[in-house]
């Protein structure tokens, strides 16, 4: 094990993680399945879901439920959204940590994209992490009250697309990013004196099935921050307590500089880039 894996506060309990078949998601499952979690795997390939559930089993003595489901599904999400609401007084082991982590990022200029894309976009990226997200916090909040460990709580993978004041060709996919952050930070801020602990992780390019547009087109590997730092870096944020974490040097530094650049800049730029 690796000596920059991160420690759980007290004791391992149970995760969810939403888009768990592949990339950041299943980079998630694997690590929070060596500090000894039990795992609620989400995702729509049910087949890649098992496999990854078999390995986590066979490698690190682990109990892995595979709960296949859409979450541009309503009902899926409901589906979801109930086994979130297990207490500790029922057949199923509550959710120690929600790990919000699927998504889609379909793009291009706003007037030629497909209104049922853009609703479908939404339904995963914003509406169905709120969904679940309402879904186990009061069973969180309720847990710590009656006192419960601490280590309860949720991780929301948004990104810095939504950070520049104009994104031109990813504009619902920055807005609705933007939103998720806000929203996060925020809630981070109302939970915080139950003992309950909400980050949001914003990475930049990842090497994952969503960035393999900008892979083929020659993007430099300066570019891109592993998946595995962004799964370490968030769960040590997390554990902290910490609201919001920026993975990778040079994401940190760019975040910073949008801060200190003037609007009308970043529009101008925007502009003659789009």
């Amino acid at each position: 094990m690796s000596q920059s894996s991160p420690t759980p506060p007290v004791r391992p309990g149970a995760a969810l993680v939403t888009g768990a078949s592949t990339g950041i998601g299943a980079e998630y499952a694997r690590r929070l399945a060596q500090r000894g979690y039990s795992l609620v795997l989400v995702a729509r390939r049910a087949e890649l879901l098992e496999a990854l559930a078999e390995d986590l089993r066979e490698r690190c003595g682990v109990d892995v439920e595979v709960l296949p489901a859409d979450l541009g599904s309503a009902e899926d999400t409901e589906r979801v959204a109930e086994r979130l609401r297990a207490g500790p007084d029922g057949a199923l082991e509550p959710v120690d940590l929600l790990v919000n982590n699927a998504g889609r990022g379909d793009g291009g200029p706003f007037a030629e994209q497909d209104p049922d894309d853009v609703d479908a976009m939404l339904d995963i990226n914003v509406r169905s992490v709120l969904r679940l997200t309402r879904a186990v916090l009061p069973v969180q909040i309720a847990r710590r009250a009656a006192g419960a460990v601490t280590g309860l709580g949720v991780i929301t993978v948004s990104s810095l697309a939504g950070e520049p004041v104009v994104n031109p060709g990813g504009s619902v996919y920055g807005a609705g990013k933007k939103f998720l952050t806000l929203w996060s930070e925020s809630v981070a801020a109302e939970v915080r004196s139950a003992g309950v602990s909400v980050t949001v992780v914003l990475p930049g390019f990842v090497r994952t099935d969503m960035t393999r547009g900008v892979q083929e087109r020659g993007l430099p590997d300066v570019a891109f921050v592993p998946k595995e730092h962004i799964v370490r870096d968030s769960l040590l944020a997390w554990m902290a307590r910490r609201p919001r974490v920026v993975p990778g040097a040079q994401y940190k530094t760019g975040d910073a500089l949008l801060k200190l650049l003037p609007r009308w800049l970043v529009r101008t730029v925007a502009r003659r880039m789009a």
